[in-house]
């Protein structure tokens, strides 16, 4: 939540911002748009290790033509009613990713499932935002993403496995939903990167040094733990899920996986990331989803707190974050975050991010 002292951006502000600087390397407008759609998204979601923090990366894919600016599309490999196997053309990932979902929307629409894996993509942003887009058409929504090797596994020292997100957007009624929107690691290095640029420690359980061992200094940084932390804390299981990502990603579309995907940040060649998007028509199944789905939704947030906070599901604290974005005109970001904005805004030569 805002304490007040945090600078506000208007969200059409930050996605021209976006758009100016990524046709300042080349990037044709449109392409520019779909990406900041997301990074807009992200950070009104309250996401803000995927949004504008995530803006040099990008960049720096265009800059070093790691990423093609190229004016192609992705194209279809094969397919069958209800699956696709796509090339991305080593496109930006949001560009490619939101190819791949409306495809897997088209063949729900048809055959019940859309399936889709791809490969020659890059970094895609946040996974629910390919979800939602399922679920605005009254589909369940799902999106998976490999990524450059982070996470070291249970009792191991190596980087081996990606971040490796994975989303489930359900509609329930009257606007409500179930929104998961999870890293398979404990969480995302972009949250470990905004706690170092804010000048805080890393809380426990989040990262590893060279040795294995859990650090809580971003200096000492050399890894990922997975979800749930050290082994007494159940962290195999969120090793396991990352894998069953990658089985989905990277395995089933024949792109990088694993250890093979390029190191993060590193620009010496594509990173020909795998990625995964499935859409459901809940039509298709018993009669009643949204009704069930919202009775389970409503059995977890009506029920007594244990303390004073309620509880939540899977996508109210982003519904709590875009409350706050509309109430205060716009997204509120750390003085760190718009000086880090202006500081690309410089390195460009474009306007600098304009605040509230």
């Amino acid at each position: 939540m805002s304490d007040g002292s945090e600078k506000v951006v208007p969200k059409q502000e930050l996605h021209t911002f976006v758009v100016r600087a990524m046709e300042a390397v080349g990037l044709k407008s449109d392409r520019g748009s779909v990406l900041a759609d997301l990074l807009v998204s992200a950070d009104y979601r309250g996401h803000y290790s995927h949004g504008l923090n995530r803006l040099d990366m990008y960049l720096n894919e265009i800059k070093s033509g790691t990423a093609s600016k190229e004016n192609k599309e992705p194209d279809i490999v094969k397919e069958s009613a209800g699956t696709a196997l796509v090339e991305g053309n080593n496109l930006i990932g949001p560009y490619v990713a939101r190819f791949c979902m409306d495809l897997a929307i088209q063949k729900a629409k048809t055959a019940g499932i859309g399936f889709v894996s791809c490969r020659g993509s890059n970094h895609f942003g946040i996974a629910g935002w390919y979800s939602l887009r399922a679920m605005e058409q009254g589909f369940l929504g799902m999106a998976f993403c490999n990524t450059s090797p982070m996470m070291v596994p249970t009792r191991g020292t190596t980087r081996t496995l990606g971040t490796n997100p994975l989303s489930l957007a359900a509609p329930a009624n009257n606007g409500d939903s179930f929104v998961l929107d999870m890293a398979t690691t404990a969480v995302a290095l972009g949250k470990a990167e905004l706690q170092d640029r804010k000048g805080e420690p890393l809380p426990g359980g989040w990262t590893v040094d060279q040795s294995g061992h859990e650090t809580r200094d971003f200096k000492n940084l050399h890894g990922l733990m997975p979800l749930g932390g050290k082994e007494e804390s159940s962290g195999y299981k969120g090793y396991g899920l990352a894998m069953m990502v990658e089985t989905f990603c990277g395995i089933l579309s024949g792109g990088a996986f694993g250890p093979f995907v390029r190191q993060w940040k590193a620009f010496e060649r594509p990173a020909n990331l795998g990625q995964c998007f499935i859409a459901i028509d809940p039509s298709q199944f018993e009669e009643g989803f949204t009704n069930r789905m919202q009775t389970l939704i409503d059995a977890c947030r009506n029920q007594q707190s244990a303390d004073k906070d309620p509880v939540l599901v899977p996508g109210d604290p982003e519904r709590n974050h875009i409350e706050l974005c509309d109430k205060l005109g716009g997204i509120p970001y750390h003085e760190n975050q718009i000086k880090f904005a202006n500081e690309i805004a410089t390195t460009y030569n474009i306007a600098p991010l304009k605040t509230l």
